[in-house]
């Protein structure tokens, strides 16, 4: 497989497809999550509403993360490192019309619908996609050296939801400074090199499912969206989405990589049996099962972010480009070659011609090919007048 992206993943006008529609069913709470809920309510008390970051972000980390909303609205900030006691008033929308990126932006809110909640009215899911609008422009003029992706919507869009516009802006803020400022450069090339630290992770698990994925070519496309947006464009459950945000907010920064091998290798089984080309394995990769086992797949990232350290992943990743830049190289002599050939061969066959046509071309062929000439040139004026006379042109 080429490890690497191919020619149209290397595009830095990376184009994601329209997002999943997002549920939001709330499903009664568990008996697990009770429980958790009154024990981080108990310790909110007992540390005045603001937690030792250790035990906040252990709290986040561990099964059902934060629980419910209220919850995130007063601790994903303390997450982000952000002090919601000195906010900025956010501008108007119009204030920030002049930005050079407005109308792209306002087209992916648009198309963002799918991410509110279904049955707001009218008015105020207006007023939503206004305050996303400003949300995101407000970041990327405050940072003119950070770049606008689409999918960095599919993220603004749950923290608006959660915490609000002001609040939202502030960790949106500092994540764009951290967690997505590689994908925020000028070109997409640093998020193409980190989506290929999966396939080390892989195949230090699973060397059989790593070896099919490379015949496969089936490359790292379909896990960009995922990275870009914390997962939240392509998931369909919005209980989904925010728990893996109390887990990615918690967590260092190359998490999601982490997360995204520990999909893969749960879906082993399928993917094994699965045509071994790029079309089949792509689309099977792409679209993730509604009943991903989340909590399992997190306890599972965890334990292999602490069993293999970036730089030995780095290392592996750099390992694989050089045996691909090798393998090009030699596909690309093979070309070289096989060109060589056909313009040999064209030569050959033209002297072969060369030869022949003197003895093609005798007196009496001549004479034969300049009358049957003629004759075409006869009949052609002739039926040309027949058309003519007739007014026919």
């Amino acid at each position: 497989m080429s490890s690497t992206m191919s020619g149209d993943e290397q595009d830095d006008e990376i184009k994601i497809d329209q997002p999943q529609e997002l549920c939001f069913e709330k499903s009664p709470e568990s008996n697990e999550e009770r429980e958790k809920r009154l024990e981080i309510e108990r310790l909110l008390q007992e540390f005045n509403g603001c937690l030792p970051i250790q035990i906040l972000q252990e709290i986040a980390r561990s099964d059902h993360g934060l629980v419910t909303d209220e919850l995130r609205r007063l601790l994903w900030p303390q997450l982000a490192g952000v002090d919601t006691t000195s906010l900025d008033p956010a501008p108007s929308l119009m204030d920030l019309q002049t930005h050079p990126e407005y109308q792209q932006v306002v087209l992916d809110v648009n198309r963002s619908l799918k991410r509110f909640p279904p049955g707001i009215p009218y008015e105020q899911r207006i007023a939503l996609q206004d305050q996303l609008t400003v949300l995101i422009l407000r970041v990327i003029k405050k940072y003119p050296n950070l770049r606008y992706y689409q999918g960095y919507h599919d993220v603004a869009v749950t923290f608006l939801l959660v915490v609000g516009e002001e609040v939202a802006f502030a960790v949106m803020e500092e994540l764009s400074t951290n967690h997505f400022s590689e994908c925020m450069q000028e070109t997409m090339e640093a998020t193409q090199k980190r989506l290929m630290f999966i396939w080390p992770i892989i195949d230090f698990e699973n060397p059989q499912l790593f070896k099919f994925l490379q015949q496969s070519a089936v490359g790292t496309l379909f896990a960009l969206p995922w990275y870009l947006t914390w997962f939240g464009h392509s998931l369909n459950s919005y209980k989904d989405v925010v728990r893996l945000y109390d887990y990615f907010l918690a967590s260092p920064i190359y998490m999601p990589i982490f997360v995204t091998a520990a999909i893969i290798l749960h879906r082993t089984e399928d993917l094994l049996k699965a045509d071994c080309d790029m079309a089949s394995v792509h689309c099977l990769l792409s679209k993730l099962p509604d009943d991903l086992p989340f909590e399992e797949l997190l306890k599972t990232s965890s334990i292999l972010y602490n069993k293999y350290s970036l730089t030995v992943i780095e290392k592996h990743v750099e390992e694989l480009v050089r045996k691909e830049r090798l393998q090009r190289q030699i596909e690309e002599r093979r070309i070289q070659e096989r060109r060589k050939q056909i313009a040999r061969n064209a030569r050959n066959g033209s002297n072969n011609l060369s030869k022949w046509l003197p003895q093609m071309l005798t007196p009496k062929s001549m004479i034969v090919t300049t009358a049957f000439s003629i004759l075409v040139g006869i009949c052609a004026y002739y039926y040309k007048n027949q058309y003519l006379s007739a007014g026919v042109s």
